[in-house]
């Protein structure tokens, strides 16, 4: 007997495009309008463009103290879109038999910084903060008690493939036979701590990023929550595969001939069943930085050539580090929804000067489209320390 088919059943998308999954799909496909806004919110005295969550999110009143943060409730946020479908998938298959598991790098982070600038005048921290904001698995463990499952519940947080890393990881769950639906995703919030480190490592465009230009010069950053309800009962659209490595070439550089980015690009393919003509759309991890963008081009060329076509969708929403793996995710399950018949494309929105020393990729351009349903995409998550993720998704109807 072969291994049960994971599919991807419901998707709850908030980001900089908007918060909820129509207005994301309308902005991303047919619009193609960047969400980035200038803000010097997180940066003082800089303005940078930021991707930010404008919506409402809920009151977190009734969470213990260690659990409320802007984090989750942008995650709860997200939950209340599927919600219906999470409710029901514990009622078919019991509470012990549902998990989560989510990707993050920021978690409370940005309730300490809001903390510790009160404490440097009075010497105490304020009573609305607890230590435990910080934990990076309170993510998961709000989810966890939201919903009342009893399933494993645990974060992932690898930096920018995090997420994708987490939707792997659910995915083994359910193959397993640990659980039969698993909660899973990704969230990250803006705060002044990412933003300093960035721009630290002078990584951190004034203007909207620019990949694949000759012209880029480093990320936007942004925010967002997207989280799937994955399970065994089948769908339209299935992670079919799934690839990861990790080169360890440097702290905050890749490999610059791209060999981790190709291992778990490879190795998705292979757990997919999949040749790499196969697949129609490569969602690229895109940063706009001057050695991902040229990593990540050699390693695409050396598996698909240049034909297939390819877009970074970061200049619509900013870098949302861990939660990008699975926001990019939510790109290519709204684009192979039956409502897409024609394979509209996320596009890649640049300035067009091509980099002389990269490979000349097949960019989406605004409106591009296939003409037909998209068969199979791919979408890649690249992260500090060499820690690479690919998730291959396909249509089964």
């Amino acid at each position: 007997m072969g291994k049960p088919t994971v599919y991807l059943n419901e998707c709850a998308i908030l980001c900089a495009l908007g918060a909820d999954r129509a207005t994301v799909a309308r902005r991303l496909l047919h619009v193609a309008a960047s969400g980035l806004t200038l803000s010097d919110q997180f940066s003082p005295g800089r303005m940078l463009p930021v991707g930010q969550v404008g919506a409402g999110l809920p009151d977190l009143s009734h969470l213990p103290l260690r659990l409320r943060s802007r984090n989750n409730a942008l995650a709860l946020a997200a939950l209340a879109q599927i919600r219906p479908a999470v409710d029901a998938a514990i009622a078919r298959h019991g509470a012990a038999r549902v998990g989560i598991v989510i990707g993050t790098s920021t978690s409370g982070v940005g309730e300490a910084e809001a903390a510790l600038a009160p404490e440097q005048g009075s010497g105490e921290l304020p009573a609305g903060f607890h230590y435990g904001q910080q934990e990076m698995g309170s993510c998961a463990e709000a989810l966890a008690l939201e919903l009342g499952v009893g399933g494993p519940a645990y974060v992932h947080s690898s930096a920018c493939s995090s997420s994708a890393k987490a939707m792997a990881s659910a995915a083994r769950l359910i193959r397993m036979g640990l659980c039969d639906a698993v909660v899973t995703g990704g969230v990250d919030t803006l705060c002044g701590f990412t933003v300093a480190g960035f721009s630290a490592l002078e990584s951190v465009s004034s203007a909207r990023c620019n990949p694949l230009s000759a012209r880029r010069n480093g990320i936007n950053l942004g925010e967002a929550a997207a989280l799937f309800l994955m399970s065994h009962v089948p769908a339209p659209v299935a992670l079919c595969g799934w690839g990861e490595s990790s080169d360890g070439h440097h702290i905050s550089a890749p490999d610059p001939e791209g060999g981790g980015a190709r291992i778990a690009m490879r190795e998705a393919l292979l757990r997919a069943g999949l040749d790499a003509a196969q697949v129609d759309y490569i969602n690229l991890h895109g940063t706009a930085t001057v050695q991902n963008d040229a990593m990540e081009s050699r390693a695409v060329e050396a598996l698909f050539g240049t034909q297939v076509t390819v877009s970074s969708t970061k200049p619509l929403t900013g870098h949302t580090l861990g939660a990008a793996g699975a926001l990019e995710a939510a790109f290519c399950w709204l684009a192979m929804q039956d409502d897409n018949p024609e394979g509209r494309l996320p596009p890649h929105l640049w300035d067009g000067e091509q980099d002389p020393a990269l490979p000349v990729l097949n960019v989406a351009a605004i409106g591009a489209r296939l003409g037909r349903p998209i068969r199979y995409a791919l979408s890649n998550s690249f992260a500090f320390g060499g820690s690479n993720a690919a998730l291959v998704f396909g249509r089964t109807a």
